[in-house]
């Protein structure tokens, strides 16, 4: 069209090279708050893809990470289509690409908020879910007013390609992520043996060869989070009217499990050896095993009847779980140069401490919940503790002993933490005589 020719057009106001007054401050302001969602839906798809993109442990974890990630390209992309939509519009696809991205970040603040309601713990990251929520609502509120959709060719068809695109998906990556994880085996082989004392005739001990030895024998691997191997010698006075097992000590105070002989009075345990078998943060995967000697002393003369080896750790499963490497260094409660953990032995006793952040295998529930730190103490006479839980050493009194924070911490949410992470023991142990350890001794 001629726009010169006065007989084809009517110009009011002026000429063709006058931009008519079609309220143009609304058209800005529309472009300015458009333009202002997508950086923010640009800025949260990074946030949520990356940190799965570049270090999630299986394929399909990686797969949402990318996924995220070209959605955020496709905010990027979007951010030119929506100036030229409403500028001169010489693009064709300008509006239908502000639209996809609009409902991209309508589906995935709808993913955040959901998730976010399981817990309803109330961090910052949910101002910015629901402000870009009510964004997205808006602004395909106001596409649609705009009937953006005209310049896609078989819109229909379009929309009907992206929806089950979306749907398969969808059910994939919930197998592949939520229902695998749940089902995969862990499985663990554990030995805890004594071996062939030696021993000399003028020597007043004998030693006690103590053979220990796991290995991962099921398809998923794991971290350590607190690992103990303690060596109890038992006494006990002999029972002649087989009346023993009126004595009998629940596993609380065995801390093994309830036990009762009859001709066995007077039962007594206590610890011979105790330490650690592996460094709490190690990794034990799919296949790999870890074994160590130790040598237990014992005089030659001793009382104990028996010999009771015990290896247990905590492992929590690397498919659900990652723990930053802040955890694998150990921090001692007595010395108060360590700052934070400090707390003195005549209050709380002695214990080796573990701590740092532990992160979900899926940023988009790191990003709808609080924090989330795994803690493991050990004491070679108070034994192991781990858990999973929101408290943070940084935020706690420096004096409070590991009872005072076994305590006050939310049970309901350890146990729920515990599932989540799939944190949990295992243990085996191993008893012998010692008369028959006595008569295998070797010079």
């Amino acid at each position: 069209m001629d726009l010169e020719d006065l007989t084809c057009v009517y110009w009011r106001g002026g000429d063709s090279s006058v931009w008519p007054d079609d309220g143009g401050w609304r058209r800005r302001a529309v472009v300015a708050l458009m333009l202002m969602g997508l950086l923010g839906a640009l800025a949260l798809h990074v946030v949520l893809g990356w940190a799965d993109a570049r270090g999630a442990l299986t394929f399909a974890q990686r797969l949402v990470g990318v996924v995220f990630l070209l959605a955020g390209a496709v905010q990027g992309l979007a951010l030119p289509a929506v100036v030229d939509y409403w500028g001169r519009q010489q693009f064709r696809f300008s509006g239908a690409l502000v639209l996809l991205g609009t409902l991209m970040t309508l589906a995935t603040t709808t993913l955040l908020l959901f998730l976010w309601l399981q817990e309803r713990e109330f961090i910052a990251a949910f101002l910015l879910f629901l402000a870009l929520w009510l964004w997205s609502a808006w602004a395909l509120r106001t596409l649609i007013h705009e009937r953006v959709w005209r310049g896609i060719p078989h819109p229909r068809k379009f929309a009907a390609g992206v929806t089950v695109t979306a749907l398969l998906s969808a059910i994939s990556l919930g197998y592949s992520i939520l229902y695998r994880p749940i089902v995969a085996p862990r499985h663990f082989v554990m030995k805890a043996e004594f071996g062939t004392p030696q021993t000399d005739a003028d020597s007043p001990y004998i030693h006690v060869p103590l053979k220990l030895y796991t290995k991962n024998t099921g398809g998923i691997p794991a971290y350590i989070v607190v690992d103990d191997y303690t060596v109890w010698g038992r006494l006990a006075e002999f029972s002649e009217s087989g009346q023993g097992m009126t004595e009998w000590k629940s596993g609380k105070e065995t801390g093994w499990a309830p036990e009762a002989e009859a001709f066995e009075s007077q039962v007594e345990d206590e610890i011979v050896s105790s330490g650690q078998f592996m460094t709490p943060g190690w990794t034990l995967d799919p296949g790999e095993e870890f074994k160590i000697e130790k040598v237990i002393t014992l005089p030659k003369d001793t009382k104990y009847e028996t010999l009771d080896a015990v290896l247990e750790f905590a492992a929590l499963r690397q498919d659900r779980g990652k723990i930053d490497e802040e955890f694998g260094y150990e921090k001692l409660s007595w010395l108060e140069s360590e700052g934070r953990y400090y707390c003195p032995p005549d209050d709380c006793g002695e214990h080796v401490i573990h701590h740092g952040r532990v992160r979900y295998n899926d940023n988009l529930i790191n990003l709808t919940r609080k924090p989330r730190y795994v803690a493991a103490f050990w004491s070679p006479e108070e034994g192991t503790e781990a858990f999973i839980s929101s408290f943070n050493f940084k935020e706690e009194k420096k004096s409070e002993s590991i009872y005072d924070i076994y305590d006050g911490l939310d049970m309901d949410e350890v146990e729920r933490e515990e599932e989540r992470y799939g944190l949990g023991w295992v243990s085996v142990n191993s008893e012998v005589s010692v008369k028959g350890l006595l008569k295998q001794a070797q010079p």
